[in-house]
């Protein structure tokens, strides 16, 4: 593993105080650790960050949704309903090169850290914040998590049967695409302050978040002049054959094959029938054309899927991609958790905790000269209380043990 993952050190220099809790914004926060940043997490010297899931006086009984967010992070606990606490915080906002914070509408002001005290505090800082919904929209007070953002900006509509309800993507696009897309413009902040010295404001909303990720169904709604409609496993708006999902051996529950010709390529059927042993079907007039074979769909389905039941979905998938037809099997985290190749190219990582059992995670999926980022454990609660505070703003020990006596830091 040592030799295929580093250190990136991209964004090495780079002080970011973490004020986020879930996902939305740790993902964010993480993917920029995972960069190189020194990203401080404040957390309640209590529970810590919600999604610790800690419970008072007990061990934390599901550490890994904390973890596979967290990583490359340190941990430092403030009170910031402490005068001296939030004191604290804005000394280390004066030295910080972002900030980053996605609490409910209008807490961060409460608390007293609003956009305006820490611009005035720190010109140069990017000052970055995730919501559910977007100021001027009707619903901008309103809470959200990952599955109201998803239902609230179209993902849900487009998603499942098209003769069943909507249906929810079985992924958290709503709060890791959220914080993909604010890490890519905190970037862009940071790359432009070296130029002008000015910091940012950046606000991105959870439900507009997801308008950037349905643009090709907007772009269907503009061909068709309708509502983007749900396709189960097809994909609306592209009306091809075969092209789907088709069952293989043995026949569990995630026993199947994705199969996707492409009118570009009329070349991808012929190229299907001779693997499937149907060669006499080559040049039928039946099914010489696109249209003519989705008016036969049902037909040419059964031709593809005769050949796939006797196949397991990776023999499938190694065959059809062999004679150059796009195919992947549906593989389950558990199958992804177990290939090999993923660890021993650095795409999934162990992370080595002091607390927990070893435990496998995706990782950065961006190599870098050949290199992936290298995780390092989630932080322990307070972990770096100490270093951070003497190392960025230098306190003594005299001064940490007045903090906590004042009930400051934990």
């Amino acid at each position: 593993m040592s030799d295929v993952t580093t250190e990136l050190g991209l964004l090495a220099g780079v002080r970011i105080v973490d004020l986020t809790q879930f996902e939305a914004g740790p993902a964010c926060t993480e993917a920029l650790a995972w960069l190189g940043a020194e990203v401080v997490k404040i957390e309640n010297p209590k529970l810590g960050d919600p999604g610790r899931r800690l419970r008072a006086g007990q061990p934390d009984n599901d550490p890994y949704y904390f973890q596979v967010f967290n990583a490359n992070k340190k941990s430092v606990t403030v009170n910031l309903k402490s005068p001296h606490g939030l004191a604290l915080v804005k000394d280390m906002l004066r030295r910080a090169d972002v900030v980053v914070e996605n609490f409910a509408p209008g807490a961060i002001e409460r608390l007293g850290l609003g956009w305006e005290v820490v611009h005035a505090i720190n010109p140069g800082i990017v000052y970055a914040q995730v919501k559910g919904f977007g100021e001027g929209s009707p619903y901008e007070k309103n809470l959200a998590f990952d599955m109201i953002a998803q239902a609230c900006g179209g993902t849900f509509s487009v998603t499942g049967d098209p003769d069943g309800p909507p249906t929810r993507p079985g992924f958290s696009l709503g709060d890791t695409g959220t914080g993909m897309l604010l890490a890519i413009t905190i970037l862009g902040a940071l790359y432009d302050r070296q130029r002008s010295g000015k910091g940012r404001r950046l606000q991105v909303a959870m439900q507009d978040a997801m308008l950037h990720y349905m643009r090709i169904n907007f772009a269907t709604q503009a061909f068709t002049g309708k509502a983007a409609q749900r396709g189960g496993s097809k994909v609306v708006g592209i009306n091809n054959a075969p092209m789907g999902l088709y069952p293989c051996a043995p026949g569990g529950a995630n026993d199947w094959v994705y199969i996707m010709t492409s009118r570009a390529n009329p070349e991808h059927w012929d190229r299907l029938l001779t693997l499937v042993g149907r060669e006499d079907l080559i040049g039928d007039a039946r099914y010489a054309t696109p249209a003519d074979r989705l008016a036969r769909e049902a037909e040419v389905d059964e031709i593809i899927a005769g050949w796939t039941r006797r196949h397991t979905k990776q023999e499938a998938m190694r065959a059809i991609g062999a004679v150059g037809v796009p195919a992947g099997a549906v593989f389950d985290t558990m199958e992804l958790h177990e290939e090999p190749s993923f660890e021993q190219r650095g795409i999934m990582q162990v992370m080595q905790h002091p607390h927990y059992r070893p435990f496998k995670m995706p990782a950065w999926p961006v190599r870098v000269d050949g290199k992936a980022a290298r995780v390092a454990a989630s932080p322990v609660l307070g972990e770096h209380t100490e270093s951070v505070l003497v190392r960025w703003i230098g306190l003594n020990d005299t001064d940490i043990a007045d903090l906590r006596a004042a009930g400051a830091i934990g």
